[in-house]
């Protein structure tokens, strides 16, 4: 079996692909109702987009609309990579790391 290609080691054009292809499951998944699949496919095509951004674009003590809940901010505390660690606004309080495709950077 051959050895999937991790996301950082992807070129844009592959990132791309892997993309639609994860789009095409996760439509598959969701028109025969397969709620669990579907999910894993959509959190893979967030994770894959993370990859197509560039993480200088987000900055500590910045606050940034989260793109799959509007209205909802999320306060960057510290870069990891793909991953940005720090809180939701009117959130439990509790320290989270999301992919920064999940970040609108238009705020």
């Amino acid at each position: 079996m051959e050895q999937e290609k991790r996301y950082s080691d992807m070129s844009e054009i592959e990132l791309k692909q892997e993309i639609a292809r994860l789009r095409e499951k996760a439509r598959k998944a969701e028109q025969l109702g397969i709620v669990n699949e579907f999910a894993v496919y959509d959190r893979k095509v967030t994770m894959a987009q993370a990859y197509l951004m560039n993480p200088d674009d987000f900055k500590p003590g910045k606050i940034y609309e989260l793109t799959t809940d509007p209205g909802q901010y999320f306060k960057v505390e510290y870069m990891n990579g793909v991953f940005a660690w720090g809180y939701r606004l009117n959130g439990n309080g509790k320290e989270e790391g999301i992919p920064i495709s999940l970040l609108n950077k238009g705020v």
